[in-house]
């Protein structure tokens, strides 16, 4: 059966890809463009993607959005959480402001979205929420990472109550864990710099060339097109799956999940 989808943060690789998988699946995919980005014509991706105005830090935006999805197809099936930027750099070198738009993107955001389109879902007992989590994102090994693993772990322990406290709804969770972080446009990770430079400058004269290091990693820890694609393939037939067969958790390309993660796709 087709669904209706809406996939934020499409002007994003994974976005963008996610989109074009869902339609080439038969299904219509809603494609959340933010602010920044050119909304472009349905004609420019191709039949079954939707090009919709959507910028989750703006609650009147996301219910815009949501709004115009029901009275135009009725429904919403499901939703793709994108992956929000990330932050690099001293902890300390961060200012306050800075910490709370980061948590916006990563935690507010998916709220927004969640309430507007849950009720819904709710009353008609059935709807499934994906969660894009990046992998690897313990900061042991990577410095100067250190909100990115923090923000990361919360949207993973966010996505896991969601999934317990709707089972009784119908409607279902899928968290899909890409090996590798996830490009914003192109091979580089879009990441978030301090604000606060001259605590940075103390911190690189302490430890001289370790920004550089740290960015080197992530651009070598990024998907590849062909990993951004096998997500967005592994998203779409996730979505196209018979309810309650989906998996709670899901490791695009790997052969074993392992841990009770869930069958691989």
């Amino acid at each position: 059966m087709s669904k209706i989808v809406l996939v934020t943060g499409a002007s994003g690789d994974l976005g963008a890809a996610t989109a074009r998988a869902l339609a080439g699946s038969g299904h219509t995919a809603y494609a959340g463009i933010g602010p920044a980005a050119r909304l472009a014509e349905p004609s420019e991706h191709g039949t079954g993607v939707r090009p919709i105005s959507l910028d989750v830090a703006d609650q009147r935006s996301v219910s815009t959005a949501v709004g115009d999805i029901l009275t135009e197809a009725g429904r919403i099936d499901a939703v793709v959480h994108a992956v929000g930027p990330v932050p690099r750099g001293p902890l300390e070198s961060f200012t306050p402001y800075q910490l709370a738009q980061i948590y916006d993107a990563h935690v507010l955001s998916t709220q927004r979205v969640n309430r507007s389109v849950l009720p819904r879902m709710r009353e008609r007992q059935d709807g499934l929420l994906v969660w894009v989590v990046p992998a690897n994102h313990d900061t042991e090994d990577a410095p100067y990472l250190a909100l990115h693993s923090e923000v990361v772990t919360m949207i993973d322990h966010l996505a896991g109550s969601y999934a317990r406290e709707l089972t009784e709804f119908g409607v279902e969770t899928t968290i899909v864990v890409p090996g590798f972080l996830v490009p914003e446009n192109g091979p580089h990770v879009r990441t978030v710099h301090p604000d606060d430079t001259e605590t940075v400058q103390a911190y690189e004269g302490r430890y001289p060339g370790l920004v550089h290091q740290v960015d080197s990693k992530l651009a070598a820890r990024a998907l590849t097109g062909a990993g951004v694609a096998l997500a967005a393939q592994a998203i779409a037939a996730v979505v196209g799956s018979p309810k309650g067969t989906r998996p709670l958790r899901i490791v695009p390309g790997r052969p074993d999940a392992g841990s009770g993660e869930g069958a691989m796709w």
